[in-house]
């Protein structure tokens, strides 16, 4: 064979005996690779990156607007935010709260059995007096006493 003369001088180790020593040129060579490795990719990761954080402002922030909440009953009488008021008062407050920064929200609550005619004429006086943001809310509302 062709190692065989390996094992044949005098003093070795016998022909079918395992080898007892570790063998360490195997362990230095993945050594020197890592090194190399490391040395190599520390200095990458090292570097500096810019990140554009955004800045604390000390403006304050806009109020939420007020919910001016008008309700409609069936027999015609109107109320704002539960008080009673008639049209022409109604169109004046609805003019001058058009005017405010933020614009309050006007959420209408209209008896079930009122006419639409009524609610297209109250749509109408919000509209022109400059109310941008109108709703209708679909819950029941309670009946009102006229006292």
């Amino acid at each position: 064979m062709a190692f065989s003369g390996l094992n044949a001088g005098g003093g070795g180790r016998p022909h079918g005996s395992p080898m007892v020593e570790i063998n360490m040129i195997p362990l230095v060579d993945v050594m020197l690779v890592l090194l190399i490795i490391f040395m190599i990719t520390a200095p990458l990761l090292a570097h500096k990156i810019k990140i554009d954080l955004p800045q604390a402002s000390t403006v304050l922030l806009e109020e939420k607007p007020d919910t001016i909440v008008i309700a409609v009953m069936a027999d015609g009488r109107m109320f704002l935010n539960d008080a009673p008021i008639d049209r022409t008062a109604m169109l004046k407050r609805l003019s001058s709260e058009a005017q405010r920064k933020p614009q309050p929200d006007l959420h209408l609550h209209v008896d079930r059995t009122l006419r639409f005619q009524e609610l297209a004429t109250v749509l109408a006086d919000a509209q022109n007096a400059g109310m941008v943001k109108v709703g209708i809310a679909t819950d029941p509302i309670q009946s009102k006493d006229a006292s």
